[in-house]
């Protein structure tokens, strides 16, 4: 998630620094800049808590801006929790570097989570369903929030249950935080219940969209057979797309060839049992051709239907 620091920052009050950092505040005395040890350091607990770490993008970002005189500081609560700048944390702590410069910001714990959210919405690292993972995170917070503006409004007279009104008012906050739709967050909160672990991955990563998980967890028991059939789609596009680049230039005596009839016979040869395991997809790309997998050809020839 490397980010610089935020050109917004919301106005936070002077803090203490940490214990032998050079402290420099700044003009409006509101926020300081200080040199911190890597160990005194650490990403936000719902971060680790959530396993969501820095992608390879921001990390190769971080190393590339090591190079950079004007390397921007880390931006951080009081307590050390990096908001800013994990990526060129974790760089920096793997090539054993001792301090950072860092902007230190004074915050609760919740603040920073939603200021992180909210500062990282572009970042790869944080798609729409990790921002709503970490969202969620806050829900007992915007809860308190809503009970006390309701106490102090006399409708509650000391209940801690919340009305429906309230309810929905917390899940549209929670909605707002992450910068995406109530419905979202609904289809986050039953994938995270119900999703395998294989697919909460891959939304984790980016590569399949709530709404498409969401239809797939209609039939739990399908879920990973979705999951598997979509992912050998996506590769088999990109290595079609990676045989089309290699079709214009021309063709080298050593690579093989196939013929259609020998090809069908082989597969023919498989018998139904063994037929039933093979995906076939239809790939929506111009040009008429027929495309096997490595694996697919090599069980062909290891078993004799197929000789080259």
């Amino acid at each position: 998630m490397a980010a610089s620091a935020s050109r917004t920052q919301p106005e936070v009050a002077m803090t203490a620094p940490f214990s032998n950092a050079t402290e420099t505040p700044t003009e409006s005395g509101q926020r300081c800049l200080i040199t911190c040890s890597i160990d005194q350091l650490r990403p936000h607990p719902s971060l680790v808590r959530l396993h969501i770490v820095p992608s390879a993008h921001d990390l190769s970002a971080a190393i590339t801006n090591r190079s950079n005189a004007n390397r921007e500081p880390l931006t951080i609560t009081q307590d050390g929790l990096i908001l800013a700048g994990h990526a060129e944390w974790e760089i920096a702590r793997r090539e054993g570097e001792q301090c950072l410069p860092c902007l230190q910001l004074c915050m609760t714990e919740e603040e920073a989570l939603l200021w992180l959210i909210q500062k990282h919405q572009r970042s790869r690292s944080m798609n729409d369903f990790n921002r709503i993972l970490l969202a969620l995170e806050l829900e007992p917070w915007f809860k308190a929030r809503a009970r006390s503006n309701q106490q102090r409004g006399g409708q509650m007279k000391g209940s801690s249950n919340l009305t429906e009104a309230d309810k929905l008012d917390v899940r549209s906050e929670i909605a707002a935080a992450a910068s995406v739709s109530v419905g979202n967050v609904s289809k986050t909160k039953h994938l995270t219940a119900i999703a395998h672990a294989n697919l909460l991955e891959a939304l984790r990563e980016g590569e399949v969209s709530i709404h498409r998980a969401s239809t797939w967890i209609q039939n739990p028991e399908k879920q990973l057979d979705e999951l598997r059939f979509y992912q050998n789609r996506r590769g088999i596009k990109r290595t079609i797309t990676s045989l089309q680049r290699q079709h214009q230039r021309p063709q080298l005596a050593s690579e093989r060839r196939f013929d259609i009839p020998r090809m069908t016979s082989a597969l023919v040869a498989m018998g139904p049992e063994r037929m039933a395991s093979v995906l076939i997809a239809e790939i929506q790309l111009p040009g008429q051709a027929l495309f096997i997998t490595s694996e697919l050809l090599k069980a062909l020839e290891s078993q004799g239907e197929l000789r080259l």
